[in-house]
């Protein structure tokens, strides 16, 4: 673990990531599949003619900010300047990266060509043939020019399925008008800060188990072994210690200073100056600067006290990828654009328009973002605060079905202080059996 958080720090401080582009075809049978590799060959048409232009269609999935701040259009425009090879017509459909695995694997024939996603669906994209191998001048550019820590959220079996752009991690927001930076260091601090009636201390939110894991994992519990892969070393959140961090949450979801996801938002809390800390990620950060302004505050995630000891909470760090469908028709192109994508420029102008720190190693040494106290953040909750999320297809096939339905179940009472270690113990067999 010391060794993969120094590595983890390393990786978020040079912020490192890739260009290139490529062709050829990729097999359906993931890990196996001969890698679409990069070529400098000019086009060819369908008849056969070097140099004619290629009439294709490229469909793009990307979250909402992708869209509403023009970051995607002005790619998708100065690629096409770029490659007059290829005569584009553009489809562009929004997936949210959290959404891009349920999407891809309903019909991966009629899903996009490019798609941006979290790289914990890694595994099950690849067990399933639906993502692209990358080889050639994509490869060696991802493996020479990324931290290899970043690098590993991108591969399986040390084969390279995706371009890493940014880190996936999330971090403590909090109003300076309601808090100070002495009362956000633990969960119980926040909790015992005395706010007005009609102000929530805290944001309770799972983001469908995400966020949940950090309460377990900063206890020192753990899915499969430390490193989320070994299917043998099972799951211990039903031993005592997990039934502690249960009871913890208990208490917590259903106090009235904390405010639950799903029955009043972040956003109206926060214009309002109604809510003292919540957690979330860079890609909202202008959301609340514009909200806040000035008293907009930002750390890691705090401490908590389960059973008499503080432990810190430990988020999940992954990475935000690009990748390539193993179905797609226009196989050069597409991994042409997603490498592009993935480029120094690019990235810098998803940092600047979208605030996702970059994962690019030039962009990250450019003093605008070492001098940024959200990048200051990402790194210290990186290097402090995180811990790998599991990749495997069995944990994701599993675990964000049955650990969200745990936060779920304490608000409608179906799981009490009395039933906590039978509840428990039912997560545990669900998914280990």
């Amino acid at each position: 673990m010391k060794k993969f958080m120094v590595a983890l720090l390393m990786a978020a401080m040079t912020m490192t990531a890739v260009t290139g582009c490529g062709s050829g075809d990729a097999s359906s049978q993931g890990g196996t599949s001969a890698p679409a590799e990069s070529s400098s060959a000019p086009a060819e048409s369908a008849a056969g003619q070097t140099g004619d232009v290629q009439d294709i269609t490229l469909k793009v999935w990307c979250p909402q900010n992708q869209v509403d701040t023009g970051i995607m259009e002005k790619q998708q425009t100065a690629f096409a300047a770029e490659h007059p090879e290829y005569n584009i017509t553009w489809t562009t459909e929004i997936v949210g990266e959290d959404k891009c695995q349920e999407s891809l694997l309903k019909d991966v024939g009629a899903a996009a060509d490019v798609f941006m996603f979290a790289s914990d669906q890694l595994p099950s994209m690849v067990e399933a043939g639906a993502i692209a191998r990358l080889g050639g001048a994509t490869e060696e550019m991802v493996n020479t020019t990324i931290a290899e820590s970043v690098v590993a959220t991108a591969k399986v079996d040390d084969a390279l399925y995706a371009i890493p752009f940014t880190h996936n991690t999330f971090f403590m927001f909090y109003d300076k008008t309601i808090l100070d930076e002495s009362d956000v260091t633990s969960l119980e601090k926040i909790m015992a800060k005395e706010t007005a009636d009609n102000v929530y201390n805290f944001y309770f939110e799972s983001a469908g188990g995400w966020k949940l894991g950090c309460y377990y994992y900063g206890a020192g519990l753990s899915i499969f072994g430390k490193d989320g892969s070994d299917l043998a070393a099972g799951v211990d959140w039903n031993n005592e210690k997990g039934v502690a961090v249960t009871n913890y949450l208990i208490d917590l979801i259903n106090n009235p200073k904390c405010a639950y996801d799903g029955e009043i938002s972040v956003s109206e809390l926060v214009g309002d100056h109604r809510l003292g800390a919540w957690f979330d990620g860079a890609w909202n950060y202008d959301l609340y600067k514009e909200a806040l302004g000035d008293d907009l505050g930002m750390a890691i995630i705090p401490t908590f006290n389960p059973d008499g000891n503080d432990y810190q909470l430990l988020g999940f760090y992954g990475s935000k990828c690009i990748g390539v469908n193993a179905k797609s028709p226009n196989m050069a192109a597409a991994v042409a654009f997603a490498a592009y994508l993935g480029n120094e420029e690019n990235q810098i102008m998803r940092y600047e328009l979208s605030a996702q720190i970059p994962a690019n190693m030039a962009a990250g040494e450019s003093e605008a973002v070492k001098a940024d106290p959200l990048a200051t953040v990402v790194v210290e909750e990186a290097n402090k605060a995180s811990v790998a999320q599991p990749a495997n297809s069995t944990f994701s096939s599993r675990y964000w079905t049955y650990a969200n339905a745990i936060p779920t179940e304490i608000r409608s009472k179906e799981i009490t202080k009395d039933n906590v270690q039978e509840k428990l113990d039912a997560f545990v067999t669900a998914m280990t059996q």
